[in-house]
């Protein structure tokens, strides 16, 4: 017990020195890995650089930068790195293999920012999810919805399934299916729908807006109406154009039917 004292008298000072030498490290290398991670930013961004990139490798930059202060000040303590390597790296097979899916999507994520199906603002529906693309990590893409709910989508979904970039065309085409009976004018119907897409400034002329038969369903002839307009247009033009649709085929009589049955009754005499 003598002896444990006496060492812990000789050697608590130096101990303690070395733990603040470690924290004081840890703390300013941490501050200047951020500094530099965020000078390293703003240098791509001015060279113009996509941002998605850029936010990319910088989370990159970062953690790279906080493992080279983690192993400087675990040194300064007077632990061997060399030795601690060599014990991380066969802990970080057996962890590497435990986290397989984690590794899949940072792959992934590399794989993105190096094929770019999507950057940052684009609307996209991937991994079975759909929304505005706010950021790339390292782990999982950020998105949110039209009602403005935050989406986590893991890389890996992404990457191995099928994406729709909504966004990645100036012009999109909407595509309407209306009904109208089948004793109703097909050729006043056309020119109706016609009339209301030429009057509206934000249907495009080029590509022309067209309108045919689209099937002679059970109960109706189906209109297949297709105009073509500006993406950004899209969704304000769409609901525009039903209405008005609907307004001017009920004010020139012609009807828009719903699936219908007739049923007929008939009276069964009883026997005499």
């Amino acid at each position: 017990m003598e002896y444990l004292t006496t060492w812990l008298s000789e050697h608590a000072v130096d101990w303690g020195f070395k733990i603040i030498i470690a924290i004081a490290i840890f703390v300013i290398g941490k501050y200047l890995a951020r500094m530099i991670t965020n000078l390293l930013q703003k240098a791509l961004s001015g060279t113009g650089t996509d941002a998605m990139l850029v936010k990319f490798l910088g989370n990159i930059a970062y953690v790279i930068l906080l493992v080279a202060v983690v192993f400087a000040a675990i040194d300064s303590v007077g632990i061997n790195v060399t030795s601690l390597l060599a014990v991380l790296g066969a802990a970080g097979l057996a962890v590497g293999l435990a986290m397989k899916d984690s590794l899949s999507n940072i792959a992934s994520g590399v794989m993105i920012i190096i094929l770019r199906p999507f950057k940052i603002g684009d609307y996209i529906t991937a991994g079975g999810s759909s929304g505005t693309v706010d950021e790339i990590g390292l782990f999982c893409t950020l998105l949110h919805s039209g009602d403005n709910k935050r989406i986590i989508v893991p890389n890996s979904a992404i990457f191995g399934g099928t994406i729709i970039n909504t966004s990645a065309m100036s012009t999109r085409r909407i595509d309407l299916i209306i009904g109208i009976g089948y004793g109703d004018n097909i050729a006043q119907a056309r020119d109706i729908i016609i009339g209301i897409m030429a009057a509206d400034e934000r249907i495009l002329k080029d590509p022309e807006a067209a309108v045919s038969i689209a099937e002679l369903a059970e109960s109706s002839i189906d209109l297949k109406v297709r105009p073509w307009v500006n993406a950004d247009d899209y969704w304000s033009v769409r609901p525009d154009l039903l209405e008005q649709i609907k307004l001017q085929l009920d004010a020139a009589g012609i009807t828009i039917p719903y699936p219908q049955q007739d049923v007929h009754m008939h009276e069964v005499k009883a026997a005499a």
